[in-house]
């Protein structure tokens, strides 16, 4: 049966005000009872029919006990909802921070779930759609931080939607459970695709010996570490004679053999599709990182400069999975 249009936006009201759809815009996210939605699982629903079966054979009978025990069983089924109930309502839900992964990963949601209360809270099952459930338990006044994961198919800026937080705590007659939408997100960036490197060349390489800046073909001494250097290059011998970490100095090099190289989007393979093209690059960008050289990367539109550690390649694959994205 359709609705007619002029219910339409009464309809959407009423589900913005009991599912509220988008992100939420206070944190935490507090569980009140507006939030809190119970109905009985399918053990509850053969629990009531049971019932209403030994009721009808006590009438039908005459028994006294057995409408007694019909009775006790039926409001131990009405206790049930409260219990079932005080297990969610009052919990506070905020978001963590998320790492990123490549597509084809699962992405892990870092969640703080806070119990406020004196009241231990058993049995939560918190997922996103119908993806695998975490079940977790919180002691009286105890914040948890859970980890729900979520396969990602593509790459980009991935929100992964509302949260199910679920509990058919202590009897399993009745399911309980919640929507809360924290303002969460996970970069995924695109699969690599595992190729050689492309060949330095006059076009796209810059030997760092040029200038009397450094190159790797001569050994000319030693100077302090800096964020970035290539673990490569680290003197380990003389680390470990002069104490370790804190003195970690980094062998350098005179001359033309080494060179910046650059990743560019032209010397991508031009018959595959935009995809494809940046899994390659994706690729590049973690064997140029696996080699120690200082390499850049050159988009349509978009240029990072050259250099070298983790902070660079995170950025390199951070513009290729947002590449095109508004």
């Amino acid at each position: 049966m359709r609705l007619p249009a002029a219910s339409l936006p009464f309809v959407e009201a009423m589900r913005q005000r009991l599912f509220r759809f988008g992100q939420e815009q206070r944190l935490p996210v507090v569980l009140t009872q507006r939030r809190i939605f119970i109905v009985p699982s399918g053990a509850g629903v053969m629990f009531a029919l049971v019932l209403a079966i030994m009721l009808i054979g006590a009438i039908n009978y005459e028994l006294g006990l057995g409408h007694a025990l019909v009775f006790l069983l039926a409001s131990i089924g009405v206790v049930t909802i409260l219990h079932t109930f005080r297990n969610l309502v009052a919990l506070e839900i905020s978001p963590g921070r998320s790492e990123a992964v490549f597509a084809g990963d699962s992405a892990h949601f870092v969640i703080h779930v806070d119990n406020p209360t004196a009241r231990p809270r058993q049995a939560l099952e918190m997922a996103f759609g119908k993806a695998a459930a975490v079940v977790f338990d919180l002691a009286a006044t105890e914040r948890r931080s859970v980890s729900v994961s979520l396969p990602t198919h593509r790459r980009g800026l991935l929100d992964p939607g509302r949260l199910t937080l679920t509990t058919r705590y202590p009897l399993g007659l009745l399911r309980a459970w919640s929507y809360p939408h924290p303002p969460l997100s996970c970069l995924v960036y695109p699969r690599p695709q595992m190729s050689p490197l492309p060949g330095l060349s006059n076009a796209n390489a810059a030997p760092r010996g040029a200038g009397g800046e450094i190159g790797d073909d001569d050994f000319a001494g030693l100077r302090q570490r800096q964020p970035g250097d290539s673990l490569r290059h680290v003197a380990w011998k003389v680390a470990a004679r002069d104490g370790g970490e804190a003195s970690l100095l980094v062998k350098q090099f005179a001359g033309n053999g080494a060179g910046e190289r650059w990743l560019e989007w032209t010397q991508t393979t031009p018959t595959n599709d935009v995809e494809a093209r940046l899994s390659q690059l994706a690729g590049w960008v973690l064997a140029a990182e696996r080699a120690g050289t200082a390499y850049g990367l050159r988009l349509p539109g978009q240029a990072i400069p050259p250099a070298a550690g983790e902070a660079h390649r995170a950025a390199c694959l951070e513009a290729l999975a947002l590449y095109g994205e508004s």
